[in-house]
């Protein structure tokens, strides 16, 4: 397919005519479609609906005897620990705290205590810094993003990379003693789905920061979601951090929302030992213990690492399709024109580049067409994209035959947009 610059101002005219009529047909058809957030659907939580039956009446006590009914257990289950610590955390259990339902919660309190009371390492609580900040790759995760923003954390965005984020720029904005954390999505990144290289991660571990309490708070929200049959692995950050000189520099989380029910699952802190001393120290005053029949009811459902790998086969078995009819409708309609996405295989999103000053027009176009996305800008710290070129599609909560209405219509979009762009540079005034 001919890119559009090198259309000839006839066929250039003639293809915005094509894209308007097929935009204004699909417009007509008045669907309502919504792919703004990663939320599992019905279908993927009804793959855990057996859990709503366990740990049953009567089944409450632990390995170890305790009573789970009752208070205590701050740490959390060592049977759910030694379940999920090595699989979702790449940490052994004594280094694995399990909390309430939502990862996100846990680091809200991470950098609250921070702010309050600094970290292992600290001189003084963060509030206390001139001017804290947080390296953001970008695009990146919009909640990560207002939990800087919420507690007056400067965000310094960094480039990714096919390899991670961009380790030339971290290097140099680590070195500031200011720069006190950094958000890491490091397998399947949200939303472009890259896989940090065991070299990126390596660096990450050891380079030199300014900060003596500098943390990489590590979100490993897709540690198991595959959507292809290989499974990709990444070196295990607590352990490069303590071979680099360096054990105390990575808070890693996880939690189970994506994998059992996304509203009652289980949420993971893990770190070095002086770290996991810290945040139950913290925790300690806030909770007397978290839901330990939730966490029976997670061990018993998925049992063994063989069955959470079973279980998240299933997942991949509804998710992969749904991907797959966003890529083949982006490629049918934008193949030859300067627009870039992702091909994940793994996480729950695909990243769009539509080009420079078209993102805003298109989340426009594709209300107009009845089709909820992400809004421009969301994957940026503050919601602005200085170039206004990122979209992030969310393809798992639809039906499939919603993501293939809605993808179909998506492409559409991004290519009437594209046109109009590209009408717009040739309209305009040569310097």
């Amino acid at each position: 397919m001919t890119a559009l610059a090198d259309l000839s101002p006839a066929d250039l005219a003639a293809r915005y005519a094509q894209a308007h009529g097929a935009y204004e047909a699909f417009r007509a058809r008045g669907l309502k479609l919504d792919m703004t957030r990663g939320k599992p659907a019905p279908e993927q939580l009804d793959l855990a609906s057996g859990m709503l039956a366990l740990p049953g009446n009567g089944d409450h006590t632990t390995a170890s005897g305790e009573d789970a009914r009752n208070y205590g257990g701050l740490q959390g289950l060592a049977e759910a620990r030694a379940l999920f610590g090595p699989a979702l955390l790449g940490a052994p259990p004594e280094q694995v705290v399990v909390a309430e339902n939502a990862s996100l919660a846990v680091m809200h309190d991470c950098i609250v205590w921070a702010m309050l009371k600094g970290v292992p390492g600290s001189e003084r609580p963060w509030s206390k810094e001139a001017a804290p900040a947080f390296l953001c790759p970008v695009p990146g995760y919009d909640r990560h993003f207002a939990l800087c923003e919420e507690f007056g954390i400067r965000m310094l965005p960094v480039p990714m990379t096919p390899e991670g984020p961009d380790m030339e720029v971290v290097e140099a904005l680590v070195a500031d003693p200011a720069v006190k954390g950094m958000w890491c999505v490091p397998k399947y990144s949200n939303p472009s789905g890259e896989i940090y290289s065991d070299e990126t991660v390596r660096r990450l571990a050891a380079m030199k920061a300014g900060a003596p309490d500098f943390r990489l708070f590590w979100d490993n929200a897709y540690a198991v979601h595959h959507l292809t049959p290989e499974h990709h692995a990444i070196p295990d950050i607590l352990d490069v951090c303590k071979q680099a000189g360096n054990p105390d520099r990575a808070f890693v989380f996880a939690s189970t929302s994506k994998i059992t029910l996304a509203g009652a699952g289980l949420a993971f802190f893990a770190g070095s030992p002086e770290n996991v001393r810290w945040y139950l120290a913290r925790a300690g005053k806030r909770t007397i213990g978290p839901d330990k029949l939730n966490q029976l009811r997670h061990v018993r459902f998925l049992r063994d690492p063989a069955g959470l790998t079973a279980h998240m086969e299933r997942q991949r078995e509804l998710l992969a399709p749904k991907f797959s009819a966003v890529t083949e409708a982006l490629e049918r309609h934008l193949t030859g024109t300067d627009v870039i996405w992702s091909r994940p295989e793994g996480g729950y999103f695909v990243s769009v580049d539509a080009g420079v000053g078209t993102a805003e027009r298109i989340v426009a176009l594709a209300k107009g067409a009845g089709i909820g996305l992400t809004p421009a800008g969301a994957t940026f710290p503050n919601g602005r994209d200085p170039r206004d070129a990122a979209l992030r599609l969310a393809p798992s909560y639809p039906s499939l035959s919603e993501v293939r209405e809605a993808a179909e219509g998506i492409a559409l979009c991004i290519l009437l947009a594209a046109i109009e762009s590209e009408r717009a540079v040739r309209a305009a005034p040569q310097q």
